[in-house]
């Protein structure tokens, strides 16, 4: 288990000494999609849903996830964000993209904080729209790039669709 940073030499769970890494500029891109009915896109488009402006909503969720990370994930370390954005496309008819980003200059990545805030801006417009649609499904939670620290520059190869 000496590849996984997480365990110590026995199989021990531990949280990752950072205290010696070297304060850099970290920043990470997460995404998420949550595919819908057409007709609950278009009620989320057009601001009529029941609850509210369902993106308002999941963006502000997912910038307020982000800044509990560490308190979510086991082992994760609370980092000092200086900032997280969240924001939405519409590829197609029945899907919400929905793209995080957060930057901090820290010992360590911000690639969990990105995609805690996608996964729960995914999960707000789920909790905001499923009494008009149960059938909807998150999908394709990931980590599109990151950069700073010791591991360099990761960037997501882009699929043919």
């Amino acid at each position: 288990m000496t590849d996984l940073t997480h365990f110590d030499e026995h199989g021990a769970s531990r949280m990752v000494d950072v205290g010696n890494k070297p304060v850099t500029q970290r920043t990470a891109r997460a995404s998420a999609r949550v595919q819908m009915a057409e007709e609950t896109l278009q009620r989320i488009r057009d601001g009529k849903a029941a609850k509210g402006d369902v993106l308002e909503v999941a963006r502000l969720a997912g910038i307020m996830a982000a800044k509990q990370t560490g308190a979510l994930i086991p082992l994760c370390h609370p980092l000092p964000l200086d900032a997280v954005t969240v924001d939405f496309d519409f590829p197609g008819p029945t899907t919400v993209s929905i793209e995080a980003r957060a930057s901090c200059t820290a010992r360590t990545g911000v690639e969990m904080e990105a995609m805690v805030a996608a996964s729960v801006a995914a999960l707000t417009i789920y909790d905001m729209c499923k009494a008009i649609d149960r059938a909807m499904v998150i999908e394709q939670v990931r980590l599109e790039e990151k950069s700073g620290g010791r591991s360099g520059h990761f960037v997501r190869e882009q699929q043919q669709s």
